[in-house]
Formats: structure tokens, sequence, C-alpha cells
């Protein structure tokens, strides 16, 4: 609660120096942010619906066999392999992985689905050999799993 509180209060703090500074600015820049958000509720929406459903169909206990602590690295690699290919924008997998783990999920599984959802791109790769190549694309792509892996498990250990 007191992070919350902390967060929101340096957050008025800078809305209210950045109205001090310039209003027509920072006006302004809420109308992107209004479009922005506007743009993206269509996807954020149908995101968290599917998130709902499945934690609504889900029990925590087939969340916990699934991807908890019984499943073991199976869970962990079936998790970073469903990060790779999957194209979910963070501000969605963030709260997706907090309620996956009061559910029952290890901290390792859900560190391998977040890092593998952030660093590797198996959907955007087609785009990403255009631009970069393919031996770069394959080998980042690569790397980058790889280093999700050891995160995940340098999480397992410490939390």
């Amino acid at each position: 609660m007191t992070t919350i509180i902390t967060i929101y209060s340096i957050l008025a703090i800078c809305l209210v120096l950045s109205l001090w500074k310039s209003r027509q600015k920072t006006f302004k820049a809420f109308k992107i942010a209004v479009k922005g958000f506007i743009k993206m509720m269509p996807s954020l929406l149908t995101i968290l619906g599917i998130v709902g459903l499945i934690l609504g169909i889900l029990t925590p206990e087939t969340i916990s066999r699934l991807i908890g602590a019984e499943a073991g690295f199976l869970a962990t690699g079936m998790a970073a392999i469903l990060g790779a290919i999957t194209l979910i924008p963070s501000l969605v997998a963030f709260p997706l992985a907090g309620s996956l783990l009061r559910s029952g999920a290890t901290i390792m599984t859900i560190s391998a689905f977040i890092t593998t959802l952030v660093m590797v791109g198996m959907v955007t790769a087609p785009m990403e050999i255009k631009s970069l190549g393919k031996k770069f694309t394959l080998l980042r792509n690569g790397l980058s799993f790889l280093g999700a892996l050891l995160i995940a498990a340098t999480m397992g250990v410490i939390l």
C-alpha cells in the first residue's frame, strides 16, 4: 500500500510540475495518451477477456498441477515456449503473471513465460529477418531463449 501511495504522490507532483511549466504541452500529452489508449482498447479488452475466461475455467488446483511445483521443469519449458510464440503486451502479461502466481504457479515458470514473452519474438521473426537478416534473428532469438531459461532458473533459486 505504501508503494502505491508513493507512486501516485510522485505522479501527482510531476503532473503539477508539468501543468506549471506548460499547460498547453501537458494537455497535448493527455490528448495523445487518450488516443493511444482508445487505439489499444480493443486488444486489451480481448486479451483481458481471454485471461478472465482462462482463470475462470481453470481452478487454482489445475493451474498448480499444470504449472506449479509438481509439474517441474517441463512446465517451465512449456511456459518458455508459450511465451516465445505468444504476442501479448507486457501491460497485460504482468497482471496475468500475478494472477497465475496467486493461483499456484511457480516463480520459475512465470519468470520463464514473462522473460521469453519480452525477449523472444517468434511471431515478429519474419519482419525481423527482412530488416536484420536471418542469421542475426535466429542468433538473437536463440540466445534470448537460453538467457530467459537462465533467468528463470536464477529466479527459482533466489525466490
